[in-house]
């Protein structure tokens, strides 16, 4: 991400800073790969070690030019974002490995249901505005109901984190008892 940054954003001849040339080709190529790799990953498992960080290169092209570009036209929104999404993750985790949360079947239910949820009212919406239906484009407004669905938005987000916690501590722990079996199997 920190290369495609340095790579997309270059001084003009009146000395202000623009947008590169090349980083379409980042944010393509990075887009395009990444969709490609996360595709080869889910149906060849066994490809992963060779996969994921492959994935995580091409996708930090695309993000590291994405926000150049948006960081030339909103000064400080990508440091604003950086520091939010890691202290949502920290506060989230802490939250989580000291128990004050817990990924219970009615709380997963709950974080699903809202999450699909947000999706079709999306998919809903960007259908209908296919077809020049602009009844819903409140929840993009700066009004008072679209800061509220945001925010909304967000918190939900923000309590799938929970769901990945419990999915990677159950991997660890039938990991740790896979290997253990293969363990006892050899002596």
């Amino acid at each position: 991400a920190a290369f495609a940054w340095t790579q997309s954003v270059v001084t003009g001849p009146d000395g202000t800073a623009m947008v590169a040339p090349g980083v379409t080709i980042y944010a393509l190529g990075g887009a395009i790969g990444g969709f490609i790799l996360a595709m080869v990953t889910v149906f060849k498992k066994t490809w992963s070690p060779v996969t994921a960080p492959l994935y995580a290169l091409v996708e930090g092209f695309f993000l590291g030019a994405i926000s150049a570009v948006f960081e030339l036209k909103y000064p400080g929104i990508v440091f604003q974002a950086v520091v939010l999404t890691f202290g949502t993750l920290g506060a989230l985790l802490a939250a989580y490995r000291s128990g004050l949360i817990r990924a219970t079947e009615n709380f997963k239910l709950g974080v699903v249901a809202a999450t699909g949820g947000i999706a079709l009212l999306y998919l809903v919406q960007l259908g209908l505005g296919l077809f020049g239906f602009k009844g819903m484009s409140f929840i993009h407004d700066s009004s008072l109901i679209g800061i509220a669905f945001s925010g909304f938005v967000v918190v939900v987000a923000a309590l799938n984190l929970v769901l990945d916690f419990e999915f990677i501590e159950k991997g660890v722990e039938q990991g740790a008892r896979d290997v253990e079996a293969v363990h006892r199997r050899r002596q």
